[in-house]
């Protein structure tokens, strides 16, 4: 299986593609970060992201893609921004007829490190020996992006199972 994560963000934004499955070992298929100039309008900026996010999903055909849920911030700017580029890949993702999930970030962190109050160090060094790096990937935001790839990769599959016997039983009522 092959995921794209999205570490959503206006002014950066991390794509990482991993493939993978649970119990065999994970690839590192392209990672990069969308960078966007805080002097565009917001409208510009996301159609800039959009048109990234259409090219990566031709290029590396992901079978999901997994962006980080939107929690709440003190600085409302920062969600706003972070929100719409959200909202972006989920339409880009669904335009393109790929499943589409979102983890919040202590998920990710317990599927990778085991705890979900792990520290972005903790991650990165995870990150790196799950996909056997030499060095981090850097900025943080490719670091997330990846992360996100592999909780998918981990469980995704295990979520939708569980939605799907959970629908089921409510339908046999």
């Amino acid at each position: 299986m092959r995921v794209l994560g999205v570490d959503p963000g206006l002014t950066r934004c991390g794509l990482g593609v991993v493939e993978g499955a649970v119990g065999r070992p994970l690839a590192l298929v392209g990672v990069t970060v969308v960078r966007t100039a805080a002097a565009l309008p917001v409208a510009q900026r996301l159609v800039q992201l959009e048109r990234t996010l259409v090219e990566w999903l031709d290029a590396y055909r992901p079978d999901a893609v997994a962006v980080e849920r939107v929690f709440s911030q003190h600085n409302v700017r920062t969600v706003m921004g972070t929100a719409q580029a959200s909202g972006v890949a989920l339409v880009v993702a669904a335009r393109a007829g790929i499943p589409v999930a979102l983890h919040t970030p202590s998920e990710v962190k317990a599927a990778i490190t085991g705890s979900g109050r792990a520290d972005k160090a903790q991650v990165a060094a995870m990150v790196t020996r799950l996909l056997r790096l030499s060095t981090p990937p850097r900025p943080a935001d490719t670091t997330d992006a990846l992360a996100l790839a592999i909780c998918h990769l981990w469980r995704g599959p295990a979520i939708a199972r569980l939605e799907g016997a959970i629908a089921g039983t409510r339908g046999s009522s």
